[in-house]
């Protein structure tokens, strides 16, 4: 792919800025997004004929529309679509609000499914181009106080499935990214949490509320590695379908693969017992 154009969402910080300086770095086309688009001028100033900053909240459809549309107005075509906006939220199942979990849904699930309807008819028109989600190793397992946040990104991964099986005929690749924990704005300004705290869940939720979190700032991922790696897949002629970022990516998910194997094998014996007999 010759000088692609690639659509990023939620560029003002983490992964998402990291991945724009690559992609301009390299002599590219990046259209580069955030809410707040004063967070993102630094970085398209040095590109300006290759770099173009837009307000998008991706939880508003016709916004969607319109970043899409001035992409193309400015660039052709959109090459490869990341979307990476999005927002973690911590609560115990039973302390979770509906206004904040349907919220939750819109941003992080519901803003990038009309992202890529945006943008796949003019895929599918070149027989080309990527997909990627951006997800979390929460989307391949659930803490405690991340139910919502997992739920999230398992319908993400879950539809990313689907996708590819629908896209990948036409030349268009998808892409999943689980990243592990990296150092970024994640824990602090994108992080939510529920406003009441119930008792009983001190000891399993309650631990991983904001102010009980020691980790930030520890965290192994380099957002700047992590772009990197993303660019490497995105070029790959075989890309992943699911691409973990990070050594505490690969360990936990792991450990979670296995363990659901040895159920499977552990039941199978009465798993089988519900067939009709032959």
């Amino acid at each position: 792919m010759k000088s692609p154009t690639w659509l990023i969402t939620g560029c003002s910080s983490g992964l998402g800025r990291a991945l724009t300086q690559a992609v301009l770095a390299r002599g590219w086309k990046a259209v580069v997004t955030a809410r707040k688009p004063e967070s993102i001028a630094d970085l398209v100033a040095p590109y300006p004929e290759t770099g173009l900053a837009l307000a998008l909240d991706v939880t508003e459809p016709a916004r969607v529309a319109e970043a899409v549309q001035a992409a193309e107005d400015r660039f052709g075509q959109v090459d490869v679509l990341v979307n990476n906006a999005g927002h973690g939220y911590r609560a115990a199942v039973e302390e979770g609000e509906e206004d904040e979990v349907a919220e939750l849904f819109a941003t992080n699930f519901f803003g990038p499914v009309a992202l890529i309807k945006a943008v796949l008819p003019g895929m599918r028109a070149r027989r080309a181009g990527a997909v990627v989600n951006v997800s979390s190793i929460a989307g391949r397992l659930a803490a405690p106080g991340s139910g919502y946040y997992s739920a999230t990104k398992f319908a993400l991964e879950g539809m990313s499935d689907a996708l590819r099986k629908e896209v990948t005929p036409l030349g268009i690749k998808v892409i999943v990214v689980d990243p592990g924990a990296f150092r970024t704005g994640f824990a602090g300004r994108s992080l939510q949490q529920a406003g009441q705290a119930i008792a009983d869940y001190a000891e399993t939720a309650g631990r991983r509320r904001k102010e009980n979190d020691s980790s930030h700032g520890h965290q192994p991922g380099d957002p700047a590695r992590g772009a990197e790696a993303i660019v490497t897949a995105v070029e790959s002629d075989k890309p992943p379908f699911r691409l973990l970022l990070g050594s505490d990516a690969v360990k936990t998910v792991r450990a979670e693969l296995e363990g659901q194997l040895a159920e499977v094998n552990d039941w199978a014996d009465l798993s089988v017992t519900t067939d009709f007999p032959s």
